[in-house]
């Protein structure tokens, strides 16, 4: 048996007591004995027996996972060709993931000798503790079957237990969530507490030079690196936070406003979900459009007006098509900031004589503005966290320029850099991706933080 296999069985048990549930339920729904009523809804039943069935066998295969390997592993180890295997902890490790993989039939022989021997061990040992948890899940699905099924009656609430255990899986989902965030700011803070500590967070943050390639030597130039991160920043905020809004902003707003003002509803209908596919195609998508398209068409107009130092990789290219992947930001924001302000203002604006065209301008865009910087705010933030274009269109060098024709960096591309490949988390350079992120993580989340506080305040002007 197989911890796949026990799922089923589970889910067979829980399929079961929940028809069960529902036949007595309804048994006792048509009965009425001495004109009693059935509380709860046969389906309320059958949904309380299928959960009490359940979800506690589910959770007690899901903490037996990880103690299993762990218990087959120590097995394994145990056996006589487990105790034979080198003292080397890299080749124990390479044998043992040999023999897992031979085990599981994901590959016919290993590398290693030894890993064929163990395979057999593997095989016994899982087979083993998995019949052991899933006997034990089963055990658990039948007790909880058992409690739910005798719980049939008429004065039992059944809806109510539905909803309590509705609750508890909302709130495990939200613990999760918060525990996930709470886990990436650690590991983000842990391991930059570990780069300052190496390096002057002054130099970080105020520096201007960006050159992490540590020497080998310390006699060598440039030994010690430079971690100055302003002109990563710089780029970031030049590409996602100029270039881009100078594109998105216009055209999502112009959009929004013909959207909700001018175009009749068939053209609505249509027009606005394929402007939103906008936001559903892949960045490398874009990221191969700009390089081989915009990029070319970029270096081209900047040589002809003179500017010889025009590259085939510039901010200005990875700019531009960085603003259009995030117009459906701004229109989709903008649109239901302008469709939310209430109709008798419009009707005001026109009944004094204004056209149509001075009605939008002075007195449906200002009731919506709040809105529409809410979409301006998470488009940039949108904006500032992508990597792709950049890395195929703005190239790799961190130059602080005002150039919009000049290649530029930003940060999540040098955080690729420095993570990419086989990496030692011992050395300031690969640690300096962790203070990146972090000061990204915190600039993001300030951007959000404003954008959802100023579309808090719309909604409650106007809701």
């Amino acid at each position: 048996m197989t911890l796949g296999v026990a799922l089923l069985a589970v889910l067979l048990v829980a399929a079961v007591a929940s028809a069960i549930a529902y036949r007595r339920a309804s048994a006792l729904r048509v009965a009425r004995a001495k004109g009693a009523r059935l509380n709860s809804l046969p389906i309320y039943h059958a949904m309380f027996a299928f959960l009490w069935a359940a979800l506690p066998a589910m959770i007690v295969l899901a903490a037996w996972s990880p103690v299993q390997s762990r218990l087959v592993d120590q097995a394994v180890l145990a056996s006589p060709e487990g105790r034979a295997l080198p003292d080397s902890d890299i080749q124990r490790e390479s044998i043992l993931g040999e023999a897992q993989d031979i085990a599981r039939g994901k590959i016919e022989a290993g590398f290693n000798p030894e890993s064929t021997a163990l395979a057999p061990r593997y095989h016994e040992a899982n087979g083993k503790y998995a019949a052991i948890g899933g006997a034990f899940a089963l055990l658990v699905a039948l007790a909880g079957a058992a409690f739910a099924v005798t719980r049939v009656k008429f004065e039992f609430r059944a809806r109510s237990g539905v909803e309590r255990w509705v609750m508890l899986l909302l709130m495990a989902a939200s613990t999760v969530a918060i525990l996930t965030t709470l886990g990436i700011v650690l590991s983000l803070l842990f391991e930059s507490l570990r780069f300052f500590g190496m390096v002057s967070p002054t130099e970080f943050l105020f520096g201007t030079s960006w050159s992490p390639q540590m020497a080998l030597r310390p006699d060598q130039a440039g030994s010690s690196g430079e971690f100055g991160s302003v002109p990563l920043f710089w780029g970031t905020a030049f590409i996602g936070a100029i270039i881009a809004m100078i594109v998105a902003i216009p055209l999502g707003l112009m959009s929004a406003i013909y959207l909700t003002q001018y175009a009749a509803p068939r053209v609505r209908a249509w027009l606005k979900p394929i402007l939103e596919i906008l936001a559903g195609v892949p960045t490398v998508v874009y990221g191969y459009f700009a390089a081989l398209t915009v990029a070319p068409i970029v270096r081209d107009f900047g040589l002809s007006i003179g500017v010889t130092s025009a590259s085939s990789e510039s901010a200005l290219a990875a700019g531009l098509v960085m603003g259009i992947m995030i117009i459906p930001f701004v229109s989709s924001m903008a649109d239901d900031s302008i469709a939310a302000v209430p109709q008798a203002m419009r009707d005001g604006s026109l009944a004094v004589g204004a056209t149509k065209s001075e009605t939008i301008k002075r007195v449906v865009l200002p009731a919506a503005l709040p809105g529409v910087v809410g979409g301006v705010l998470l488009a940039v933030s949108r904006a500032i966290g992508e990597t792709m274009i950049v890395v195929m269109a703005a190239g790799l060098s961190a130059n602080m320029t005002a150039n919009p024709f000049a290649a530029v960096t930003t940060v999540t591309v040098q955080i690729v850099q420095l993570l990419t490949g086989d990496q030692e988390f011992d050395s300031a350079k690969t640690l300096a991706a962790f203070a990146l992120g972090l000061l990204l993580f915190v600039i993001t989340l300030i951007l959000n933080l404003i954008a959802l506080t100023v579309v808090r305040r719309y909604r409650e002007a106007y809701e």
